[in-house]
């Protein structure tokens, strides 16, 4: 007996669940469907001090598998879940998925959920094993003003200039949600990029377009834009408020036989652009209207060196990581604030795809949720793709 995904033999073979048998002396074709997990986790230990408030804890373990099933040669899906521990509760989450089809060897195109190509590290760069510190940068992740994923429509590829190469991504998505503060006041004016449901009938247009100037691939610089004509819900006098982000990254990897091993530089600046609108703030239960020129911006710049041509077999395995991140969010807003953070790390790699991350990050904000200040943190990680 021969088993396949989706194609069984029993002395006869049903192809792809056809009802037409075939005879025997048919030569047998192998089904073309795979289907393969993949993914990552990590756990470790955070300690934290914040203006003298002091935090020890064992990070629960994050579990993130990837599924991928391969229908056909020109027919794929993806998806990731994940799964976390978050305020003493299971969290689950679904990271993306979606189906792609090849339509040629320049062109693919995509629908579901994915991964917004807004820059580089929300989509390559941030899975524990890859990303060389145990947090991210200033600007992502929740409250942040760089999108991650969205849902709709892309079209990718990428096209050899003859030593140079070029990637591009064009898409259409349902769009961010402006926050107006009925639910949230002290979030009034954020964008909510987790928009599953469209509130109105304007879609966001973005892409990116990536080149890499030399025949080693070594150097990449990216532009990125992503804009809508309307945040706010139809019918509510938001309605109309629009908004424009984008972004500038880089990225230069190459072992430098001069300084005995590889160098790894990235950098992503991103600009956050919504239209000014009013809002209402409640103060001894009165009602006052106020606004703010909404506009962000977030910046960081990340150097690893990892001497690779070192004699010394433990030597090899080691990385030193040192990264500045920045963030500044609107001047008036309940959510202003001004953030520079500091960190560094040193990575000893189990495997390739296995690292154990020992950090230090200091923070030093104004304003923000927490009202600003200076908070330390060490973090003791191991994460592992699989």
């Amino acid at each position: 007996m021969i088993v396949g995904f989706g194609h069984i033999t029993y002395g006869q073979t049903y192809n792809n669940f056809e009802t037409d048998s075939v005879t025997a002396s048919q030569p047998f074709k192998p089904s073309k469907t795979q289907f393969m997990i993949r993914g990552y986790g990590h756990t470790g230990l955070n300690f934290m001090n914040t203006e003298g408030e002091k935090e020890s804890s064992y990070v629960g373990s994050a579990f993130a598998p990837i599924f991928l099933f391969k229908h056909s040669d020109r027919l794929m899906f993806e998806a990731e879940l994940e799964f976390g521990l978050e305020d003493n509760e299971l969290e689950v989450g679904l990271e993306y998925a979606d189906v792609m089809y090849i339509l040629n060897k320049n062109m693919t195109v995509r629908a579901g959920k994915f991964l917004l190509p807004f820059g580089t590290f929300m989509e390559r760069l941030h899975p524990a094993w890859i990303n060389r510190l145990p947090t991210t940068p200033l600007g992502y992740g929740h409250d942040g003003i760089a999108p991650s994923s969205g849902i709709g429509v892309e079209l990718r590829g990428a096209f050899d200039l003859g030593g140079p190469k070029l990637n591009y991504a064009v898409y259409s998505t349902n769009g961010p949600r402006l926050k107006d503060g009925s639910l949230e006041p002290e979030e009034a004016g954020m964008l909510m990029f987790q928009n599953f449901e469209d509130n109105n009938t304007s879609k966001a247009f973005g892409g990116r377009i990536g080149l890499l100037p030399f025949a080693d691939s070594s150097t990449e610089i990216g532009f990125s834009t992503y804009s809508t004509s309307k945040v706010g819900t139809t019918d509510s006098e938001y309605e109309n408020t629009g908004a424009f982000l984008y972004a500038f990254d880089f990225a230069f990897i190459k072992q430098i036989p001069a300084i005995g091993g590889f160098i790894d530089i990235k950098g992503q600046y991103n600009n956050s652009d919504i239209d000014d609108a009013t809002y209402i703030e409640i103060e001894d239960d009165i009602e006052e209207e106020y606004t703010f020129d909404n506009k962000s911006d977030s910046f960081y710049a990340q150097l690893s060196y990892r001497p690779t041509m070192a004699s010394n077999d433990f030597l090899k395995k080691l990385e030193l990581v040192g990264r500045y991140s920045n963030l500044n969010t609107p001047e008036g807003a309940e959510w202003e604030e001004q953030s520079d953070q500091y960190a560094f790390g040193l990575n000893y790699w189990l495997t390739w795809r296995s690292v154990i991350k020992v950090a230090y990050q200091t923070t030093d904000s104004v304003g923000g949720h927490d009202g600003g200040g200076t908070a330390n943190g060490f973090f003791m990680h191991w994460a592992i793709g699989f």
